[in-house]
Parts: C-alpha cells; structure tokens; sequence
C-alpha cells in the first residue's frame, strides 16, 4: 500500500484494455480512487463534478489529443498534477506539451508499474501542497484585508 491516502486520479485513455489493465493494478496496490474513462468528453464532465488530484491521459486518441484534454484539466483543476502517457517517444510533443498545459510527467508505454506508483505519489502529494499552499495564500490575503479595515479605521479614530 501507499502512503497516500484518498488520493483522486482520473486515467483516460482510447484504449480499453489499457483503462482496464491501469485501473485494477491502482486498485490492488494502493488506497487512491480511481475514476476510469476511454472518451475525453466523459472525463471532463466528470472533472465538473469531481476534483483529481492526478490527470493520466493517453497523446493519441481520435475525439481529442491528450495535449488538448490535459489543457482543459489546466483550465479547470489548475492544481492537479497533469500525466501524459503515450506510446510514442516524440520530444517535440513532450516540450510542447510541457509547455502548454504545464506537464507534471511524460510517461512511455508500456510503463514500469513501480515507477507509475512512484509518479502517482509524488504527483497527489504536490497537488495536495499546490492547495494547502493556495489555501494559506487566500487566508493571508483575508487576514491582510482585515488589517487594513482595522488600520483604517483606527486612523479614522484618531483623525
């Protein structure tokens, strides 16, 4: 078992056996949810009802690339950790899509299930530091409002 625990994960991938094959293995070996889907507009209506901590998405898939989908994860769950899995070694699509849509991991299939686990853990604990780090920002920003309102205040008094 993991260290991670009620980790959300969201895998899309074309390939059925591939969802199928991923899934049970991320089942047996640790406590994450896994959420599987092999068409790219299932997964993101379900990105508007559940947050993921980690996104795996296959690069080549006829509805949507897996470029274009983990876009729209980056627009809608900035702080999930983006995976693109693919069975082709092309750097060009490697940097482009570390570049557009701010890539957590490049994965080749087939992949090494240790290292999967291993990308998947490091992948939920930044996106669980990703949002503490937002949650303390937003209180500091309240608590620096609320300093201002005083401070104003007090010099309204005192004026």
């Amino acid at each position: 078992m993991n260290d991670t625990r009620d980790g959300w994960i969201l895998l899309l991938d074309d390939d059925l056996l591939v969802t199928q094959s991923l899934g049970a293995f991320l089942k047996e070996e640790s406590s994450w949810n896994v959420a599987l889907f092999n068409r790219p507009s299932e997964a993101l209506e379900s990105l508007n009802r559940q947050a993921y901590h980690a996104v795996i998405s296959d690069f080549l898939m006829p509805e949507m690339d897996g470029i274009a989908f983990l876009g729209e994860v980056k627009r809608l769950q900035p702080t999930a950790s983006r995976i693109l899995l693919t069975g082709y070694a092309d750097k060009a699509n490697a940097i482009r899509s570390i570049n557009e849509v701010g890539l957590y991991q490049y994965l080749e299939k087939p992949w090494d299930n240790e290292d999967l686990l291993m990308v998947l853990r490091n992948a939920i604990e930044r996106s669980r530091m990703i949002e503490e780090l937002d949650s303390r920002m937003r209180r500091l920003e309240e608590t620096d409002r609320s300093l201002e309102e005083l401070r104003s205040r007090l010099l309204k008094a005192i004026l």
